[in-house]
């Protein structure tokens, strides 16, 4: 089953009343049930505007988006979801139990379970010492966490989440990661924004990146990183410690008696077979790059096509 549908959205903004600028143009991509799915893109890409339009807070000029088959600009759709925005504003005198428990009175949760479920959710994302202090009082990634912990509440089945670990340091990332993870295993769908890559090789299953308005990509986050690498380390023995005899080009720097290689993924073979003759050969493995890496190329080659 599908979670969210996106099928070519588009979107301008007038500026200044004649200036046009394209927010996002003719995007489309899907969200499977039960998955985790990272999107990415630099600020001002168009990922909030996205998330907007997902929720209703925009209308697209061109396009439709649906949760489970349904129009997510219906409310019965997003009722099914929890979502955090990426600037929530709460009322600075309500306290973290007070804001969760009027949540969960909006999502209907029953009144003889709502207590319980406040109590749960403020464990899941250790507030339960704030509980009672006014939010004005709290720190950022606190209010951040009280964000998390409202979408928590009414236990939906798409939780869509703006920038979620914005202003979280390192343990705060780490809870929300968790939390993610946890979900997940629960077979929720979780579908978060965000210009922090490693947490998408981190968390996700499935990302999208994208740049000034458009889809770069979409797909598998493992296959993205298994693809990516172009040359594999091979360590070795040589005997005496003397240098290998390499082709030009090739990579090596000593360790005692190994030697460490670059070798070009297509070199590879025929290499291993000249190499392993009177040498022993220790370990060969692929030099991935992070995700990190593979999307900021991409960014770059974008960004130097547009400059043409």
């Amino acid at each position: 089953m599908t979670a969210i549908e996106v099928a070519s959205i588009s979107k301008t903004f007038t500026k200044k009343l004649t200036h046009k600028v394209r927010a996002l143009n003719e995007v489309s991509f899907s969200v499977p049930q039960g998955n985790v799915f990272g999107f990415i893109g630099p600020n001002g890409a168009g990922k909030s505007t996205t998330i907007k339009i997902l929720m209703g807070l925009l209308r697209p000029d061109t396009g439709s988006t649906s949760f489970y088959g349904q129009d997510s600009r219906l409310p019965a759709a997003r009722a099914k979801v929890g979502y955090l925005a990426e600037n929530p504003s709460y009322y600075d005198y309500l306290t973290p139990r007070e804001l969760l428990g009027f949540v969960a009175h909006y999502f209907d949760v029953p009144a003889d379970r709502r207590d319980a479920r406040v109590e749960e959710v403020l464990g899941v994302i250790e507030l339960t010492h704030a509980a009672d202090r006014p939010i004005r009082s709290l720190s950022k990634g606190m209010v951040q966490r009280i964000g998390l912990g409202q979408t928590l509440v009414h236990d939906p089945d798409l939780y869509i989440l703006d920038e979620p670990m914005s202003g979280l340091d390192p343990l705060g990332r780490a809870l929300v990661a968790d939390i993610i993870q946890q979900l997940k295993s629960r077979g929720k769908t979780v579908f978060f924004s965000t210009h922090i890559i490693h947490d998408v090789e981190r968390v996700c299953d499935d990302v999208a990146l994208l740049l000034n308005g458009s889809l770069q990509f979409c797909g598998a986050v493992k296959s993205v990183i298994d693809e990516s690498f172009n040359s594999y380390e091979v360590v070795l023995r040589v005997s005496g410690g003397a240098v290998p005899d390499l082709p030009e080009g090739i990579c090596a720097a000593r360790e005692g008696d190994t030697w460490r290689l670059s070798i070009p993924r297509e070199e590879l073979n025929p290499l291993l077979a000249s190499l392993s003759r009177n040498n022993e050969l220790l370990s060969v493995e692929p030099e991935r790059r992070t995700l990190e890496h593979i999307f900021v190329d991409l960014i770059k080659s974008a960004g130097t096509a547009q400059g043409r």
